[in-house]
């Protein structure tokens, strides 16, 4: 057997193997959609571990933006489903070397933390998110929840937007979270 022929086989093979479980990926634990008085409200707990080729980045400077996207439609038989609703909350993750602190940004609300771990901690939990006004949604009538979070490679300088191109660990998200829900009648009408 020749070296071409052997390193030809182990190439095969090693295109054969079974992918390692991504480390880069977001996962979505404990979902929760309820419907109150102020609209459907969703909680969630994500989990995920910063790569080690972005926690570089983020101390070398570079703010890492993260999305939480909910979009609410009605699935409709004779067409494309209607959507209703697109929210979104964005977080700016970054780094102070000066004073050696992470900064967490979501709107005009800023908190500083002493470690990294505690900083994606608060990232890690939404709770109480109103993702849509009641008289936007119609009483007994069914929708779909989708919810995902992400990484916004868009806001990266060009560098790393390549970079997340071909690189599985530079971009972080996970897949669609799906509810379907309806609203309850207000009390006294039918």
């Amino acid at each position: 057997m020749t070296v071409r022929a052997l390193v030809s086989i182990m190439f095969a093979l090693w295109l054969c193997a079974p992918a390692p479980a991504l480390a880069s990926e977001i996962q979505i634990e404990h979902a929760l959609l309820e419907i109150t008085d102020e609209g459907p409200t969703i909680s969630a707990d994500f989990r995920f571990e910063l790569p080690a080729r972005l926690e570089d980045a983020l101390h070398g400077g570079i703010p890492l933006y993260f999305v939480v996207e909910c979009e609410v439609s009605r699935p409709r038989w004779y067409w494309l489903d209607e959507r209703l609703v697109s929210q979104r909350v964005q977080h700016r993750l970054s780094f102070h070397a000066l004073t050696r602190q992470y900064r967490l940004s979501s709107g005009a609300l800023h908190q500083n933390f002493g470690s990294l771990m505690e900083a994606i901690a608060v990232m890690q939990r939404l709770r109480g998110w109103i993702i849509a006004e009641p008289e936007q949604l119609r009483a007994q009538t069914g929708y779909d929840a989708w919810l995902r979070m992400r990484l916004d490679t868009a806001l990266l300088p060009k560098p790393f937007q390549v970079a997340a191109i071909t690189n599985r660990e530079m971009s972080l998200g996970s897949p669609w979270q799906r509810w379907r829900f309806e609203i309850p009648p207000k009390r006294g009408t039918q």
